[in-house]
């Protein structure tokens, strides 16, 4: 073997060696760790629907309970039902703030029943009220940790997808950066009761 052919071989191994230690396949792991979380938040979100009509069944045993506040229960899940996020749409970044904001108007409503309820003696007593009371409330919290984590490998993703080498990959891949949860409007008033 010539000197040129052993120049081409240790070239050819040095540029594979780039390709490979640049991150040829970090852009599609952390893609699909970004698809992992969400699949996660959209579980947690399905869990709290799942929990409502039982919730409804409960307070609706309440013969005085106020109608206004249980049909605006039963509405914002019904709009929530309408709107899904496929993975695909995670980089519109306007579609992922429709999603939140009827997520945030069901939170909202829920909120508003569960202080409206503090009103009704008799259903604080319930056992299957307080057990749905109690599960919703994890619920709640497992989608703030569900949403936290789809932050955090979002970030990832979009500073791979915006830095080098990783822009050079985004490029050849056609990945775009992802949009990122934002608070809704009024999130940081507490929802309005009156007694």
């Amino acid at each position: 073997m010539g000197l040129l052919q052993r120049y081409w071989w240790v070239a050819a191994l040095l540029l594979v060696g780039l390709f490979v230690g640049s991150g040829i396949n970090t852009i599609p792991t952390l893609d699909e760790q970004v698809k992992a979380s969400w699949s996660q938040v959209e579980n947690q979100y399905q869990r709290r629907m799942d929990l409502i009509p039982n919730l409804v069944e409960t307070v609706k045993g309440e013969a005085n309970f106020e109608q206004k506040t249980l049909t605006d229960v039963i509405d914002a899940r019904a709009r929530a039902t309408q709107v899904t996020l496929t993975p695909e749409m995670l980089n519109d970044p306007a579609a992922v703030q429709k999603f939140e904001a009827v997520q945030g108007q069901l939170g909202s409503a829920l909120s508003r029943l569960m202080a409206v309820s503090e009103n009704y003696p008799d259903l604080k007593a319930n056992q299957g009220f307080l057990a749905l009371q109690s599960q919703l409330e994890g619920t709640e919290n497992r989608i703030a940790v569900a949403r936290k984590d789809y932050i955090a490998t979002v970030q990832a993703y979009n500073i791979r997808v915006r830095t080098f080498p990783g822009v050079i990959w985004a490029r050849i891949y056609g990945a775009q950066p992802k949009a990122e949860f934002a608070a809704t409007t009024g999130a940081e008033t507490p929802p309005a009761v009156k007694f």
